[in-house]
């Protein structure tokens, strides 16, 4: 028997659908049941690749006897955090202020109020059972303590991070030694010998290292620039890339990056064609091109829906085994390679017992550079691994990560000049465009037909900043409209004038016991810094001041914060640099303005935002600079103030 979940828009979501426990989907009809039959929610939480959610489904939520414990004394509700990022945070903030480490399956326990009193993440389904049945008497018989703890609980999650860490409004000149205390914090964390932070288990964070990237453009310091360069060789030569076919897992579990999480999340992999394409523009280390190539190929074949949009993420399991379709014994190995198996073991450090568990192999490589005719090797391991059974697919596409991996796939184009990255944005912009907005309003998710669910300040801000990225790569300016009009809607729906800073729901979305503002940057970084960064570029390229003062009060409102925990702020502190060192606007006008872009995006310029035209253009700094019939020129200008105009790429990078 199908359960209420086989409605669901949610991939997640439906694979609980024939669980024996009655689920329901977060929604005003299993809160009134609560509230009716005066039981407490069991609300659990998680995502359709993760690892530990389906070990606890197999376990517990398969299982008929818990199931009918579930069914007799709570009302059960399964979240997808990637629908509903908005009640993840809040729940998970009340397991962490509980004392406990959060993660996924989350599970937390709720008054009929909604109100958090107990919690945590992956149960045995023998302590679960017995877990559920004192959780059950505790209600009955001590509610009034439970009461009071869940609203103490639910006071201090209706507290706004800001209040715990902004300052006063102090001076808004930031100075270079601000950037120059981060860089000393995150050297005195990084790990000299395999890259990353100095810790286990590794996450990629790649905003960390676009930080890095920035501060050694400013100072020079040859430090930073090799902290980079280590960890970026160090993750794509481990078994966090996926050797064979491209894109990165989302976390190794050691120091090394050896062994990973097997599953793929486009948000990471988005961020990294942003960070490796970077990196190339600045050392054109072509290891960094192949990387960018081989991940651009796998979202193509693996994540890309037939009309643009990209899938969420892919499984760690196939087959109910952790990391089965990406690991390799000896034997089969020899099976698929016959002479060159050599060749493959060898290069790739395969063994005959295994570097890993169970006789498998985790490919990885110790060397940037593939010994020659290596490629034929590589394709033919592709087309065997691909007649395996693959992990599963989480075919939902959210309109913040399409965003993000639109940015990702412009800044490949920068770098590279290669077409299909910016056909690939393009149609990824046209599919949100189509399928996510509808009426004015930005829907959070899409699987056959966009959820119900508007979009969060997530999917606006980085739907903002793909259009920004979009018009910075083709001089198109419908994109630079468009940006304009999703900002007003922002400002309109999601900001708060009295902090000044910007809700994570809109003011039409459903209210919460807690109504929460992102500001530190995780593995994701968080949408208020990514609408600091929207509001300083757009109010530079449409002469926006008031969107130029408002950023910087929010840059300079939590700049203690940012400066002393920069592995928490990274992307802060990327806004940061930029206010510090200043954008330069670099204006290219007249009919070879596409030419002249392109090579320019060829070099690493993280200070200067592009903007031109092949005629004439309304937008303010070019309003004034229609070019002469057969002449292209470009301006280099600062704070509205420009150079004397100049005919080469060369002769405007010594201007900058």
């Amino acid at each position: 028997m199908a359960n209420k979940l086989i409605h669901s828009t949610s991939p997640y979501l439906l694979q609980h659908a024939h669980n024996p426990v009655h689920w329901n989907e977060w929604g005003m009809e299993a809160l009134d049941k609560a509230k009716k039959e005066d039981k407490p929610i069991l609300v659990s939480i998680g995502y359709s690749s993760c690892h530990w959610c389906h070990v606890m489904e197999r376990e517990s939520f398969e299982n008929n006897d818990i199931g009918a414990i579930m069914n007799e004394h709570f009302i059960c509700i399964k979240v997808d955090r990637e629908e509903r990022p908005d009640i993840d945070q809040v729940y998970m903030e009340a397991v962490q202020v509980m004392g406990m480490n959060g993660g996924w399956p989350l599970n937390v326990f709720l008054t009929p109020e909604q109100k958090p009193f107990y919690g945590g993440t992956y149960f045995p389904p023998q302590n679960w059972a017995k877990m559920l049945t004192q959780i059950h008497n505790t209600f009955k018989q001590r509610r009034d303590e439970i009461n009071s703890s869940a609203n103490e609980l639910t006071q201090h999650l209706g507290t706004s991070d800001l209040k715990r860490f902004s300052q006063a409004l102090t001076e808004t000149d930031f100075k270079l030694s601000d950037l120059d205390k981060m860089f000393a914090t995150l050297e005195s964390k990084f790990d000299y010998k395999w890259g990353g932070m100095d810790k286990a288990p590794k996450f990629v964070m790649p905003s960390i290292w676009m930080f890095l990237l920035r501060y050694h453009s400013i100072t020079k310091n040859q430090k930073a620039l090799d902290m980079v360069n280590l960890t970026l060789s160090k993750m794509a030569m481990a078994g966090l890339y996926d050797q064979v076919g491209g894109g990165f897992a989302r976390y190794s579990v050691d120091g090394e990056w050896f062994a990973p999480h097997f599953e793929k999340m486009l948000y990471d992999n988005a961020q990294l064609l942003s960070l490796y394409s970077e990196a190339f523009a600045l050392t054109k280390n072509k290891f960094y091109k192949d990387i960018v190539y081989e991940t651009v190929e796998w979202l193509n074949r693996e994540m890309t829906h037939e009309e643009g949009g990209f899938y969420s993420a892919q499984d760690a399991d196939s087959e109910g085994v952790e990391g089965k379709f990406y690991t390799w014994t000896f034997e089969e190995n020899e099976k698929a390679l016959g002479d060159k198996a050599k060749s493959a073991s060898d290069f790739y450090q395969l063994t005959s017992i295994g570097n890993w568990e169970h006789g498998r192999n985790i490919l990885m490589r110790t060397d940037e550079t593939e010994p020659d005719g290596f490629a034929a090797i590589k394709q033919k391991m592709l087309s065997v691994r691909n007649q395996r059974i693959h992990p599963g697919l989480d075919d939902k596409i959210l309109s913040g990560w399409n965003a993000m991996n639109i940015i990702g796939l412009i800044e490949a184009y920068k770098a590279f000049g290669e077409k299909n990255f910016l056909d690939l944005a393009e149609k990824g912009i046209q599919f949100i465009e189509k399928n996510l907005i509808s009426e004015g309003v930005l829907y959070r998710s899409f699987k056959n037909k966009h959820s119900t669910t508007e979009g969060f300040l997530e999917d606006h801000a980085y739907l903002i900043n793909a259009y920004i990225s979009l018009y910075q790569a083709t001089f198109k300016e419908n994109h630079i409209t468009k940006a304009q009009q999703w900002t007003n809607f922002t400002l309109e729906n999601f900001f708060d004038r009295e902090e000044n800073y910007f809700h994570f729901s809109g003011k039409t979305s459903e209210r919460l016991i807690a109504s929460k503002k992102e500001i530190f940057d995780n593995v994701i970084p968080s949408s208020n810094s990514i609408m600091a960064r929207n509001l300083f570029y757009l109010g530079t390229i449409l002469d926006r001041e008031n969107w130029k003062t408002l950023a910087t009060k929010m840059v300079s409102k939590i700049s203690n914060l940012i400066v002393s925990e920069p592995a928490y702020m990274s992307n802060w502190g990327i806004v940061m640099a930029e206010m510090t060192k200043g954008m330069a606007e670099v204006v290219v006008m007249g009919k070879e303005a596409e030419r002249l872009r392109s090579e320019f995006h060829q070099s690493y310029q993280p200070f200067a935002l592009t903007m031109g035209s092949e005629a004439g253009s309304q937008l303010p700094l070019l309003k004034d600079r229609t070019p002469k019939e057969n002449e292209t020129l470009i301006y280099v200008c600062y704070n509205k103030t420009c150079k004397l105009p100049v005919k080469t790429v060369a002769e405007t990078l010594t201007q900058l």
